[in-house]
């Protein structure tokens, strides 16, 4: 006896907004572009980063944010802190917005790294790669993707601000669009950058912008 095929969910309405997600890249450190700082405690921002948490806020002061999401290194909460303030809401930890678990080579250099043998796959096959006692990345990419599921659903027709790190970010986006995690590498994340995904129920999600570090946003939620 064949089962019976699941009905398909109902269309929403036209016009109904979409759960709205902001993943922003924490700002600059005294060490972003030259170590793995990973989950090791105590990274701040620096002048410059705490510049970009601001600009941040800025950019998204016409929106209504109805939630504000962070990792729970420091670096993170920094940035997301001015956006918090300015949208009334408190900034809440979610670990899996966590940056990706570096394990033996936390706190290496990049120069360093990228001289052994492993850069290469890290690069090229990611998907196959697991950090030296630490995570893989598809286990990151599970992770981020989990966790923006679970808020997207707490907060279904809002505005969340999530911030996270640039490897969890990168994977989240390539899961929205269909490509494959080896590829993931491709997609820039830049400190204090905005990327912009939205979710209709029944429909794929849909990447509105990528990486993007200046114009105001308000034109992504319509009037």
């Amino acid at each position: 006896m064949t089962a019976a095929t699941p009905p398909e969910p109902p269309a929403p309405p036209p016009g109904a907004p979409g759960t709205l997600l902001l993943l922003v890249r924490h700002g600059v450190t005294p060490t972003t572009g030259r170590v793995l700082p990973g989950r090791a405690p105590g990274l701040h921002l620096s002048d410059a980063g705490r510049a970009q948490a601001e600009k941040v806020a800025e950019r998204l002061g016409d929106l209504q944010v109805d939630a504000v999401y962070s990792s729970p290194l420091e670096r993170a909460v920094e940035t997301a802190e001015p956006t918090a303030a300015r949208a009334g809401r408190n900034v809440t930890h979610d670990d899996g917005l966590l940056e990706c678990d570096f394990g033996d080579w936390t706190g290496a250099a990049l120069a360093d790294v990228a001289a052994l043998p492993e850069w290469q796959t890290v690069q090229h096959s990611p998907s196959t790669f697991r950090f030296p006692n630490g995570e893989s990345f598809t286990e990151m990419q599970a992770r981020i993707v989990g966790s923006l599921e679970a808020l997207r659903t707490a907060h279904a027709g809002g505005v969340v601000a999530c911030f996270s790190h640039a490897d969890p970010i990168k994977a989240a986006v390539a899961h929205a669009l269909g490509t494959p995690l080896d590829l993931f590498q491709r997609i820039v994340i830049s400190p204090g950058s905005v990327s912009a995904i939205s979710f209709v129920d029944g429909q794929a999600p849909a990447v509105l912008m990528v990486n993007s570090t200046s114009e105001p946003l308000s034109g992504l939620r319509g009037p």
